[in-house]
């Protein structure tokens, strides 16, 4: 199967770690180097305001009242001396001449009361940074430093090297151990991905559970789970099979011997005779057909069971209405007992329908022979913990010792077998779907050992909240 091209879990994790991680590394480095720009310039235009300063306190004014620089130039270079920088000077009165310095260096505009403004200039060519003083002492007059921004930037550059390049180290670090780490924990993973792509489409065994994480054991447990569900279906479709191969095995060879024998003879009578055994036998046929699938849906459901309030003196007076026919027209007196008022029970609907048609069905075929009078009471039983559902006859019963073997598939007791009715599945039918619905199943004889009577307790609903 050709899957498309995707990236793996792994790849996916690191990349939605580090891309956030990437993103606010930028975003902070950005910051920082603007904080750095920020305190760098400011120390840079203290060093210049202090060279204006210095400028400006060696004017003097002479006897004449004019304003010179009391410096030589040779002073002046000391003054303004920076081994990797080079400034440059210009002094002038309020009206624009030239006290001192360079004459193309001009002063910049002052607004307000701020006595000094620094601002970024072209001057010969080059960028440069300048400070504008205005002093009064001895005399109005304004003073302009300006200097090259080379050690600035450099000092930028390298501040912007050595702040970024171990953060990318530690950054690449970061991704090595996240890489290493994210792997360890989807190891169990791909063991889990290996365990379910080299077995064999019989083998359903519970995969490993080897998980470091919460997610991966869930995921582990689900699996485990799913295959115990298919496991449980297919053998149930295995024993649905091996019922059918054993139990229609049987009938099907009777009605080919049936058939056999018919064709055997010319005489039409036979013919009748036999078809209409055949019929009888199809008859019973079908009916075993219907008892295997509601064996096999009832192993189908037991995951799928939803119990739900149900009225119990409902359900069993429409299941004495439905046999009532049949009954009377076998003689037998089929009555109810105990549903004369609602007695609420949690079950399923047609679970419930399924144990009445079976244990009425089967008292109808086992529970009326030998007995001058037969009666069938299905009754109803209310307890402080349970309520009973009770289907008793008053026929020849069964012996204590092979009560419980009837429960087992295929068993028909000495009447079904004498009476040659039955397929041995309907009370095996019974147990599984009271076990569905967290019922319990009794078999006992009824009273003086006459009869037999088959017990359902379900446990009681819990009383609706006032």
């Amino acid at each position: 199967m050709n899957l498309p091209r995707l990236p793996t879990l792994g790849q996916r994790l690191l990349r939605t770690v580090l891309a956030p991680l990437a993103i606010t590394w930028i975003a902070g480095t950005i910051v920082s180097f603007a904080v750095a720009q920020y305190f760098a310039q400011q120390a840079f235009d203290r060093s210049l305001l202090d060279d204006a300063y210095l400028l400006a306190a060696h004017v003097r004014q002479d006897a004449s009242g004019r304003l010179r620089l009391d410096l030589t130039p040779g002073e002046v270079k000391t003054v303004l001396y920076d081994q990797h920088e080079t400034l440059y000077f210009g002094m002038h009165l309020p009206d624009g001449r030239l006290l001192a310095g360079q004459p193309d260096l001009p002063p910049q505009a002052l607004y307000g009361r701020l006595p000094f403004r620094f601002e970024d200039i072209s001057y010969a060519g080059q960028l440069l940074r300048a400070v504008t003083l205005r002093t009064d002492v001895p005399a109005p007059f304004v003073v302009t430093v300006a200097q090259t921004t080379r050690s600035r930037d450099a000092t930028l550059r390298e501040l912007m090297l050595y702040s970024l390049l171990p953060q990318a180290v530690l950054l690449a670090a970061l991704a090595a151990w996240l890489q290493r780490s994210i792997r360890r924990d989807l190891r169990p993973l791909a063991t889990l991905q290996q365990a379910l792509q080299g077995r064999g489409s019989q083998d359903l065994s519970p995969v490993p559970d080897q998980a470091s994480t919460r997610e991966v054991q869930s995921l582990a447990a689900t699996v485990n789970d799913l295959l115990q569900r298919l496991d449980r279906s297919i053998r149930a479709q295995r024993e649905f099979a091996g019922n059918v191969a054993h139990e229609l095995r049987t009938p099907l060879a009777g009605i080919r011997a049936l058939a056999e024998y018919g064709l055997g003879h010319e005489e039409p009578a036979v013919w009748r005779e036999q078809l209409a055994a055949i019929a009888t036998s199809e008859a019973r046929t079908s009916a075993l057909v219907e008892r295997l699938l509601a064996v096999a849906l009832a192993a189908e459901a037991e995951s799928q069971v939803r119990l739900q309030p149900l009225a119990l003196d409902a359900a069993v007076r429409e299941a004495v209405l439905r046999f009532l026919r049949r009954a009377d027209a076998a003689g037998v007196d089929l009555g109810a007992r105990g549903i004369d008022r609602p007695v609420p029970v949690r079950a399923d609907p047609t679970l419930l329908e399924g144990i009445l048609n079976n244990l009425i069905d089967n008292a109808l075929r086992y529970g009326t022979a030998g007995t001058d009078t037969p009666a069938i009471t299905v009754a109803v039983e209310e307890r402080p913990t349970e309520v009973l559902l009770l289907v008793q006859d008053n026929g020849p019963g069964v012996p204590h010792e092979q009560q419980q073997a009837l429960v087992e598939r295929g068993a028909q007791g000495e009447a079904g077998q004498l009476l040659g009715q039955g397929v041995g599945l309907g009370l095996a039918l019974v147990a599984q779907y009271a076990r569905l619905m967290d019922a319990r199943m009794t078999l006992r004889s009824g009273e003086s050992g006459r009869g037999w009577v088959c017990e359902i307790a379900f446990p009681r609903p819990p009383a609706p909240a006032s």
